[in-house]
């Protein structure tokens, strides 16, 4: 049993599936992002807890797989390094989860906090798509649209 469960979760399954998971969740945050259903889904700690899991099986394939799991400290040296660490699958499995994780984590707050200051998700629905390409330009979009809209930005939201 435990055989067949490691030999469906490669690492290409597990990224497959994250997006598969991940997608329709973003798709539900732009365009309806107000419904019920969007809200539970995305203030649930399940799928932080599925991408955790996730993770975790990730780093314990790796170290079966007798990958330096210290290779991960050569990332703050050089950037040549952060190159080789990114050519190892298991390694940009790791980024991509993390990745994945921090964005729908910031998609998620975004979405709650335009509701709470009741900014249309017309306006919403670009920071909502540069955050999933690549979150801090949405984000930073976002608080602009926040400064405009609500009149307020606070440092400790």
């Amino acid at each position: 049993m435990i055989t067949q469960f490691q030999i469906y979760l490669t690492f290409e399954n597990i990224y497959f599936w994250t997006n598969i998971i991940i997608f329709p969740i973003w798709v539900m945050l732009i365009f309806i992002p107000n419904i019920r259903i969007t809200q539970i889904i995305t203030n649930s700690v399940v799928i932080p807890l599925i991408l955790a899991c996730a993770y975790s099986y990730t780093i314990y394939q790796t170290i079966l797989l007798d990958d330096s799991i210290i290779d991960i400290l050569k990332l703050y040296f050089r950037l040549d390094n952060l190159y080789t660490v990114f050519a190892n699958e298991s390694f940009l499995l790791f980024f991509w989860l993390h990745f994945v994780t921090v964005n729908i984590f910031l998609g998620s707050w975004v979405a709650n906090d335009a509701n709470r200051y009741m900014i249309s998700k017309k306006i919403v629905a670009l920071p909502l798509i540069l955050i999933y390409f690549s979150g801090p330009v949405g984000l930073v979009l976002y608080w602009l649209v926040r400064i405009f809209y609500a009149k307020k930005l606070g440092f400790y939201d």
